[in-house]
């Protein structure tokens, strides 16, 4: 049922069933959105300190642990971009770990505890923070070791059912379902025979993985909190409408602050219970069983590791020139 606005923006009305997230390292952009939480990967990080304006956290974090090991120096560039983040949001930040240990589960929970401290250290409570690791198996059973010792995670590049399920199984606080990219890859893939107008709103691709993640686990009770994230249009937003939380580009905050058209709620948990759903559940084989079987989930996870992973050595050697 739509929500008159009554001359409210897009984004405001948005706000009143949707927790606003902003996608950027760029924390003096985030002000004037006003969201509840921010995100950052190393993408929008190595982006961030290419900035003028950034330059010197780069160079001051630098400075003030030269000679420490280069992960650890990336890991306290991170964090200061966060506690920044932090003083200007009322909610929660994510903070990626390094993509290169994507495969390692043990590592993976070694690094996410260096950043909790490092936060911690700055007085930054922990339900603050949400450690952000990619939605690989070893990165899932990280999260779920993590999970149990009160630290909370964001689960990302994710594309798949299957993904999302083993996620909920291992009790995760958050996953960001990647609306965008999915799209892309369907649009890709069909080429020629791509018809925009059948592939928009509700039909498209990557809205309707996230509609179908959100209403299983409304469905079955499942606690992990859904984001989609990855936008490439306000259409695909707005079709999303009343998921638990949206993590959005500025450039589309500001897309959504000048729009007053009125906002229909498209995803709720009441509809949800209503749907005639089966339960599922993944172990190690089945998963990686059905990942296979899922073409776009595969190639867009293990391109998505690779292009942070890529970033993560590009800001390695901006620390060392700094």
């Amino acid at each position: 049922m739509p929500l008159h606005n009554q001359g409210m923006n897009q984004l405001d009305a948005l706000k009143q069933f949707t927790t606003v997230v902003a996608d950027t390292g760029d924390f003096r952009q985030i002000e004037a959105y006003q969201p509840t939480d921010a995100t950052t990967n190393p993408s929008l990080i190595l982006k961030a300190v290419q900035k003028a304006e950034y330059q010197s956290l780069l160079r001051d974090t630098v400075a003030q642990f030269r000679g420490r090991a280069l992960d650890e120096i990336t890991d306290r560039l991170l964090v200061r971009f966060g506690c920044e983040i932090l003083s200007i949001i009322p909610g929660r930040v994510s903070t990626e770990v390094d993509a290169r240990l994507s495969f390692d589960t043990q590592a993976t929970v070694t690094r996410a505890e260096r950043i909790i401290e490092l936060y911690q250290a700055q007085n930054i409570h922990i339900d603050r923070v949400l450690i952000k690791i990619a939605a690989t198996w070893e990165g899932i059973q990280a999260a779920a070791v993590l999970e149990r010792k009160g630290i909370h995670t964001n689960l990302t590049l994710l594309f798949s059912f299957c993904q999302a399920v083993a996620c909920g199984q291992a009790r995760v606080q958050l996953i960001s379902p990647f609306v965008g990219r999915i799209y892309d890859w369907h649009k890709k893939a069909a080429g020629a025979a791509w018809v925009e107008a059948d592939n928009a709103g509700a039909n498209d691709p990557g809205v309707k993985s996230v509609t179908q993640i959100f209403n299983y686990y409304k469905k079955f009770g499942v606690a992990t909190e859904v984001m989609g994230a990855s936008f490439r249009s306000v259409g695909q937003i707005t079709a999303l409408a009343g998921c638990d939380l949206l993590t959005i580009s500025p450039e589309l905050l500001a897309q959504l602050a000048h729009t007053t058209a009125d906002l229909p709620c498209a995803l709720s948990a009441q509809r949800a219970q209503a749907l005639n759903l089966h339960h599922v559940a993944y172990d190690e084989p089945s998963f990686r069983f059905a990942l296979n079987q899922d073409a776009m989930a595969t190639e867009k996870l293990a391109e998505g590791i690779r292009a942070f992973s890529a970033d993560a050595v590009k800001l390695d050697q901006l620390q060392l020139a700094a």
